[in-house]
């Protein structure tokens, strides 16, 4: 691992079998993340943005190495490695047990704060349950690091009380939120955190997320499908396509000015606050995307591509370097 890096995933691919007939047997596969290669740098935040089905949520699993232990069937390849102090670790490598020891430096905030929180437990229990199995900790630290945790999030102690049922969508997430804090991780995967609230509560979610990243040195995968939201909070953008990386860059010079033609299509996609301006040119796609079970041949962009050439089918693009620190996976670009 480079010395500035605390997550690296290296030729990550992911592929879930897809069954039929009487006996379920396997007919075909669906390719969810076809050799995906990131970095996370220390204290930054890198947005993993694209459309849905792109294979975003299905990274965010694997690097928690959840994948293999809820799905027995999926295949997954490739090295995920965390920094623990001087330590590397291979998360991929590591068995349920094994991975038990790492789980408290690495926690996830999920998409759905309707059910991602047990509707049977109290707030309460709900952010102490994850220090009773990561951390030391004695009932009483427990419950003072519940009620400290709570007012860190913009709620009061005394709710620890109360259940899941009896608070908006907004401050669910701020419990979940919480309970990802509990065991005092170093990296934050954070699936979609935003999409399921109101515009307005979103703003006040993503704020929060960034006083708690300069308050606990956090690292944070930020994983979202709206390059506007992606754009305000992250050091850097990967834009993700059919399983593939396709741009990748700094946060500002991906929003302002990407040069993928995906990665321009989607941002003509983000809506324009000002409804009077008529100077931004909307990009329509042709065509539906393409199945994970069928990608094309080559690049898996190039049946809806305004720039494809027929040799597009006979090579897979690499991301190439275009300036500084802004890469893309596509021969016929510059910056």
């Amino acid at each position: 691992m480079k010395p500035e890096n605390i997550l690296e995933i290296k030729d990550l691919k992911v592929k879930f079998p897809v069954t039929g007939g009487f006996l379920l047997r396997k007919i075909a596969e669906v390719k969810a993340v076809d050799g995906v290669s990131l970095e996370l740098r220390k204290g930054e935040t890198l947005g993993l943005v694209g459309e849905s089905g792109c294979g975003k949520s299905t990274i965010g699993k694997a690097v928690i190495n959840i994948l293999k232990f809820a799905s027995p069937d999926v295949n997954v390849t490739g090295e995920v490695w965390i920094r623990d102090k001087d330590e590397e670790i291979n998360l991929l490598r590591l068995s349920n047990n094994e991975m038990r020891k790492y789980r408290g430096l690495i926690q996830m905030i999920f998409q759905d704060p309707y059910s991602s929180l047990n509707a049977r437990m109290s707030v309460g229990q709900i952010i102490e349950e994850p220090m009773l199995y990561h951390t030391d900790l004695d009932k009483k630290k427990r419950m003072d690091r519940v009620a400290w945790l709570l007012e860190k999030v913009g709620l009061q102690p005394e709710q620890a009380k109360r259940y899941p049922h009896e608070f908006s969508g907004g401050q669910r997430q701020r419990i979940g939120i919480a309970r990802a804090l509990a065991t005092n991780p170093k990296i934050i995967i954070a699936d979609e955190p935003v999409s399921a609230l109101d515009v307005s509560i979103q703003a006040q979610v993503i704020n929060l997320m960034q006083e708690l990243q300069n308050e606990f040195d956090l690292s944070i995968l930020f994983i979202a499908h709206d390059l506007s939201v992606v754009e305000h909070i992250s050091s850097r953008i990967a834009v993700m396509y059919l399983g593939n990386i396709v741009e990748t860059g700094p946060g500002d010079r991906i929003y302002h000015h990407p040069i993928h033609p995906y990665s321009r299509a989607l941002l003509s996609a983000v809506p324009l606050p000002n409804p009077k301006r008529k100077d931004k040119e909307r990009i329509i796609l042709k065509g539906d995307v393409p199945t994970p079970m069928n990608k094309p041949s080559g690049c898996g962009f190039r049946t809806r591509c305004p720039i494809a050439k027929p040799e597009c089918a006979n090579f897979t693009p690499l991301l190439e370097f275009k300036e500084e620190e802004h890469y893309a996976a596509c021969p016929y670009v510059s910056a």
